[in-house]
């Protein structure tokens, strides 16, 4: 194969740019995390607005780490950043960075912060908090089985030779080099959508059991805005995962369906972080600097 077309690599830089600000926004998550937590050792009414905060901890970690893999299956980041530091960066490698990225990115970290995401979504409505441990059991549980069969799917060779694999392409940039360029194979898609299904139908379904019993108006706007996000998001993820399967990953319409995809998982981490982490922190520092009974906040939502 030639080089990447022109369009390709904008697609790269600008998915590196959203990345880049989805791990600044991940990072403030944190510190606004933080903030509350050590705010709440002296303010003893701001307790309860910090009784999941090891919930909101995973989903910002989840988020920040799946930003992190996107990385590995973009060509120029790997070249510049990971081939100096690793001298025989050979094209196997490579191949098999793809198929990390793939098993750790749909089979668990984005399942994972969107299940997190979920947990929080139902905690919002529970009158006894649910504990840390039961939130990690809770993912871990959900996540795992998706997780394992995709690894099954990408490592497990005998199934190779019985389904088309192809999680990536050798490419010659045309300057002497050869780079990998990832791809997504139809099973680890077909196997995202299932997931995606199923999740969808449980979050519509908590999301109509929270706007039941949230009577504030500001409150019923964020979860309308949520919701709208989430069931149109997800939705466009799986159908650009499965068109990726029609192009090779150096045309011009395979960086563009596989760039919908990501800006659909984009969409959901920015969307969770900024709803359920950062606008709820930020209500609950405020009533907390105005008096002992902020009434109008629930802990999560």
């Amino acid at each position: 194969m030639h080089a990447l077309p022109v369009l390709n690599t904008i697609f790269d830089l600008i998915t590196v740019t959203f990345i880049s600000g989805l791990i600044i926004l991940s990072v403030l998550s944190l510190c606004f995390i933080f903030h509350l937590r050590l705010k709440s050792k002296s303010i003893t009414h701001l307790q309860g607005f910090n009784s999941l905060w090891t919930v909101r901890f995973l989903l910002v970690l989840f988020i920040f780490l799946w930003a992190m893999t996107e990385l590995l299956r973009i060509p120029f980041f790997r070249r510049k950043y990971l081939a100096p530091f690793l001298p025989s960066f050979a094209i196997s490698q490579q191949a098999n960075l793809c198929k990390v990225h793939i098993v750790v990115s749909l089979g668990f970290l984005e399942p994972a912060f969107l299940v997190t995401l979920l947990f929080l979504l139902n905690a919002s409505i529970k009158k006894k908090t649910p504990n840390d441990a039961w939130a990690i059991t809770f993912v871990l549980l959900t996540c795992l089985p998706i997780a394992t069969l995709q690894g099954l799917f990408i490592f497990f060779t005998p199934l190779e030779s019985r389904v088309p694999v192809e999680t990536s392409v050798v490419l010659d940039d045309g300057y002497g080099f050869e780079t990998v360029l990832c791809a997504y194979p139809f099973f680890s898609s077909a196997l995202f959508a299932v997931f995606g299904a199923a999740y969808s139908t449980w979050f519509l379904f908590s999301c109509w059991r929270v706007l039941s019993l949230v009577i504030n108006k500001g409150l019923r706007v964020r979860i309308y805005l949520l919701a709208s996000i989430v069931l149109f998001a997800l939705p466009l993820q799986i159908v650009s995962l499965g068109f990726t399967v029609l192009w090779s990953p150096h045309q011009e319409l395979y960086a563009l369906v596989s760039f919908l995809s990501f800006l659909a998982a984009f969409s959901c981490a920015t969307t969770g972080e900024g709803i359920l982490v950062i606008k709820p922190i930020s209500d609950a520092l405020d009533a907390g600097s105005c008096g002992p009974h902020p009434t109008h906040l629930l802990p999560i939502t």
